[in-house]
């Protein structure tokens, strides 16, 4: 019997979005879907507005298939968003890479030896 009981709020990672909903990993057995219908009661255009991938949210159980081990899942009608610095993001690379660093580190180096003999 698993702890997963529909009508019982948890907390999951959102692991995906898609057009038609949100993938969510509740454990390492357990995973769902917030299909597009179940994330608000208003019109959705974006189901990016809603969470981005490593951000953990709480989550609504609608149904528990137990043999699949797939939960059905909602936002609507919930305070799904956790505001306590868990969200993860992806680090956007600039392009340059270690170049700024090569380029300057001598300068940096020698201005701060100067900056400590002073």
């Amino acid at each position: 019997m698993t702890q997963y009981k529909s009508g019982k709020i948890v907390k999951g990672v959102i692991t995906g979005v898609e057009n038609y909903g949100i993938f969510i990993s509740l454990d390492n057995f357990y995973s769902g879907l917030i299909h597009i219908s179940e994330i608000s009661n208003n019109f959705v255009r974006n189901t990016n507005d809603f969470g981005q991938v490593g951000e953990t949210i709480y989550v609504k159980i609608i149904d528990v298939d137990e043999e699949t081990n797939h939960v059905k899942l909602s936002i609507k009608d919930i305070d799904y968003r956790i505001e306590n610095g868990n969200k993860k993001f992806k680090i956007k690379e600039t392009g340059t890479g270690f170049k700024p660093l090569n380029d300057n580190l001598t300068f940096w180096i020698e201005k701060k030896i100067n900056e400590m003999e002073s």
